[in-house]
């Protein structure tokens, strides 16, 4: 007892220093939503920013389309005469040339975008797009200049590439920091409507052209044309690139009013975020990316890009057949893919990636061989098999990559993956088809390639965490009307005890 009353007695401003501190403490650990955290999005703007993106996306992918689908006649053009495969080979090495530098374009493309704004980055990716495809058409033929002509295709090739390079990156966080977290699979897949559209714009041309022109004079110069119809289409996709709207992240930076000021410093923080933090902070969300984007890709520019080259060239089908009827699977899957969308808003991310997975890993070997029989329906069967596999994951992916980081590396770490499993993977799935081809001299090595893509991807969905109806990872909640953000913070107040 004296030792108890030898004690000094209690400060009460300590004690209070004590209370404040402790409850600083308790609202890091459980932190409390104010009204002011949860952005309301603005439907307009989210209508207006999704289909600018998608559009854009879409003239970028008619170009890279154009190139895939005259891969055969390009192989003659350029390349000196003689063996048919090694041509179709010195092509296809041609067109992953392009990915080689793109996880260049999206380092570069990334911190810009922080510099000077999205609207003007995505602007300079358009132009050199454009520049890129329409130059190709002009480049004289080996027979006319000799080897200046692959050399010179290989160099707008890069260009087409490193411009690439930042956009998808870009243009899918883009529009998931936009959209409210209950509608971002929906949103997120008119990003793949826009693909889609690009690449049914490029074989529609090429059906024409080759149903119009003689096999002569498409070699000669009917191949230009579509190179050529890059610039006008260049130039629109110039005026919905400028007619962007900002996104917020950076109307802040330049001190602009900002309804979703939380949400926008995913883009800000993460675009500027060191690569070597990256590589070493967060390899194992780096490392899922490329395992889901490696297999996405290889099932993706197997069937959207490599198909009509494989019917023809190594099955004996006339050229238009095949495109014809890729082009009305394309078609489908267009008409689908924003359902696909809302399914995975509704039943979630992981479902619908594993139903696209496990349709390649069962499906690919039963549609090729139904593809080989040579019967114009039996080769849509086979088409259609792969295209609603590959559609579930179009339009899932876009929703579900971006939401794999967290806020701070967000875009960069993005852009980095999405670009080098491209790279690695994507660009050249028709080049390895190619030769596994003709070193095995089976024409199911396709199916092969994709079922061992897809056992990849399905250990990566195993391996994610189920994101959708959820904020992005270090943004706060995003919702369609004041109602459901007061209900939010109105969800946080304990109940009353009796």
């Amino acid at each position: 007892m004296a030792a108890l009353e030898s004690e000094d007695p209690v400060d009460p401003g300590a004690v209070r220093r004590h209370r404040v501190l402790f409850r600083a403490i308790e609202r890091r650990r459980n932190p409390k939503l104010r009204r002011s955290d949860i952005t309301v999005t603005d439907q307009a703007a989210v209508k207006r920013a999704t289909k600018a993106a998608a559009l854009g996306n879409a003239m970028e992918w008619y170009d890279f389309g154009i190139y895939s689908y005259l891969a055969a006649t390009l192989g003659k053009v350029f390349f000196p005469s003689g063996n048919d495969t090694v041509q179709l080979l010195s092509s296809f090495a041609t067109f992953a040339v392009a990915f080689l530098v793109r996880p260049i374009g999206g380092m570069v493309f990334g911190p810009l975008g922080d510099k000077i704004g999205r609207k003007r980055v995505l602007s300079m990716t358009m132009i050199m797009m454009a520049v890129g495809t329409f130059a190709i058409g002009l480049i004289p033929s080996h027979a006319a200049i000799g080897l200046w002509a692959p050399a010179l295709l290989i160099l707008f090739r890069l260009i087409q590439g490193f411009s690439t390079g930042g956009e998808y990156g870009g243009a899918s966080t883009f529009i998931a920091e936009y959209a409210p977290d209950k509608r971002r699979g929906f949103f997120g897949s008119f990003l793949e409507f826009g693909t889609l559209a690009g690449y049914v714009g490029a074989s529609g041309l090429v059906v024409i052209l080759s149903s119009v022109f003689s096999e002569d004079q498409m070699l000669h110069w009917g191949w230009r044309i579509p190179f050529l119809v890059a610039a006008p289409l260049g130039f629109i996709g110039l005026y919905l690139r400028l007619k962007l709207d900002e996104t917020p992240a950076f109307q802040k930076l330049e001190g602009g009013n900002v309804r979703a000021s939380e949400a926008a410093d995913a883009v800000e923080t993460s675009a500027a975020a060191d690569l070597g933090k990256i590589f070493t902070r967060y390899w194992r969300p780096l490392v899922l990316c490329l395992a889901l984007v490696a297999a996405y890709n290889i099932t993706d520019y197997m069937l959207l890009s490599y198909m009509p080259t494989y019917l023809s060239d190594e099955l004996g089908y006339p050229t238009n057949h095949g495109l014809l009827i890729l082009l009305l699977v394309m078609v489908l899957q267009m008409g689908v893919i924003s359902q696909v969308g809302r399914l995975s808003d509704r039943f979630g991310r992981k479902p619908l990636l594993m139903a696209g997975m496990l349709g390649f890993l069962f499906l690919s070997v039963p549609a090729f061989l139904l593809i080989r029989q040579g019967s114009v329906v039996l080769i849509a069967v086979g088409l259609l098999m792969l295209g609603l596999s590959l559609v579930a994951m179009l339009g899932t992916m876009s929703a579900a990559l971006p939401a794999i980081f967290p806020t701070q590396v967000r875009y960069g770490s993005l852009s980095v993956a999405y670009n080098l499993a491209t790279s690695i993977f994507g660009g050249t799935t028709p080049l390895v088809i190619t030769y596994l081809i003709s070193v095995f001299h089976t024409n199911l090595m396709p199916a092969y390639y994709a079922t061992a893509a897809a056992v990849v991807g399905v250990i990566a969905v195993l391996c994610m965490r189920e994101t959708a109806n959820k904020p992005l990872a270090g943004s706060p909640p995003a919702v369609e009307t004041e109602q459901e953000a007061a209900e939010i913070v109105q969800a946080q107040v304990p109940a009353p005890k009796f």
